[in-house]
């Protein structure tokens, strides 16, 4: 269940940025005794491993926080950050490989499974990500977007490392984020309710 709980944590940190939760746990494996990844993961320590991760993290960092450039970069991310949910959520559930040598034996002992669920859970992140963030551009003429991209970062962070210190805690930020979903969805079927109202009185 703990396990389960910090492959979730971590792929949903993913969704809101691909490259903390590998960070972290990659410096957390490599300097610390916090966690200790299964061997196939163990490549996530590796330092060359690990400043690639920080270069693509810093333009991660200052893209999205750019307005119209974030929305472009929530595209390209669309493939990265499920993709960075699957990794996230194998090595955190503590699947024993991320190189297939033998597919069948792959699919036959599902060690894909973690892989799958990351993916989804990463991907379903992302996308309440990127259809919030141009209604924060919108509704502050682009001012907001450093500001939802920072909490964005801190969460990511946070939940990170809530999932392999406290997993438990973990469904405490889904709570958090399911709560921002539909506020993010009642603000948007508001602003189409008094978009169609206008019209209608314009035209009535």
């Amino acid at each position: 269940m703990l396990e389960a709980l910090t492959g979730t944590g971590l792929a949903a940190s993913a969704g809101l940025n691909a490259y903390i939760p590998l960070m972290v746990m990659g410096l957390l494996a490599r300097y610390t005794e916090l966690i200790d990844l299964p061997s196939g993961w163990a490549w996530l320590g590796n330092g060359w491993v690990l400043t690639i991760l920080g270069l693509l993290l810093a333009v991660e960092v200052v893209a999205d926080k750019v307005p119209v450039v974030d929305h472009v970069n929530d595209v390209v991310q669309t493939v990265v950050r499920p993709t960075a949910g699957g990794l996230a959520f194998g090595a955190g559930s503590g699947a024993q490989t991320v190189t297939v040598s033998d597919p069948g034996s792959f699919f036959t002992s599902h060690q894909w499974v973690p892989v799958v669920a990351g993916v989804l859970i990463a991907l379903g992140v992302h996308g309440v990500k990127a259809a919030a963030r141009p209604v924060v551009n919108v509704s502050t003429a682009g001012f907001g977007a450093p500001v939802a991209s920072t909490v964005e970062d801190i969460g990511s962070v946070l939940m990170s490392v809530l999932a392999i210190l406290m997993p438990i805690l973990v469904l405490v930020g889904l709570g958090l984020l399911v709560w921002a979903v539909v506020l993010i969805m009642r603000r948007r079927r508001r602003k189409r309710e008094i978009a169609a109202s206008g019209t209608a009185r314009l035209f009535g």
